[in-house]
């Protein structure tokens, strides 16, 4: 068996890239890792021909586009299956209201919410009460610049989130 990407992150750059992300700037900016590390996930990914690295010369002079292989492309789709699969087994536990059990299987599976929160697998309203059943934050487990902007994690953004006026729950800025 072909090992998989070990790494959330290879996964993460593998599924930018499968999202339509051809440009070593806009790969980065999509899975939001270092321009040092990207690149040698790059390499790694490349290597293991999940990805293929195309160069253009046009006028401007050399373009380099990255593309997904059908390879790279099979193996994005069967982690989100496997992804899938583990968020399935959160959501049981979590409205089977075993917070011991949810917990142990958070901590047993901590490298991969990031993966979930990317790939949009995950439903993130129903993530959030998880931790404030099992009484955490979802930072304790998740980077916060993992979480979507639009879950309010990340401080600088104001992710729509208005400093809640009346003073319970959030306003969701809808935008009409």
């Amino acid at each position: 068996m072909e090992p998989t990407p070990d790494e959330p992150k290879d996964v993460i750059v593998l599924g930018a890239i499968k999202k339509g992300a051809k440009k070593f700037d806009k790969i980065q900016k999509m899975a939001q890792i270092d321009p040092e590390e990207l690149n040698s996930i790059l390499e790694k990914l490349e290597e293991r021909k999940l990805i293929e690295v195309e160069e253009k010369k046009s006028w401007l002079g050399k373009k380099i586009e990255i593309k997904i292989t059908e390879k790279g492309s099979k193996e994005v789709d069967e982690r989100i299956h496997e992804l899938q699969g583990k968020w399935d087994q959160m959501s049981m536990l979590y409205k089977s209201g075993d917070k011991q059990k949810l917990k142990e299987y958070m901590d047993d599976n901590k490298s991969i919410l990031p993966m979930m929160m990317f790939f949009g697998i995950m439903d993130m309203m129903m993530f959030s009460m998880m931790f404030s059943m099992m009484g955490m934050m979802m930072t304790d487990y998740v980077p916060a610049e993992s979480i979507p902007s639009d879950m309010g994690g990340d401080a600088s953004s104001d992710g729509g989130f208005d400093g809640g006026s009346d003073g319970g729950g959030f306003d969701f800025d809808v935008g009409f």
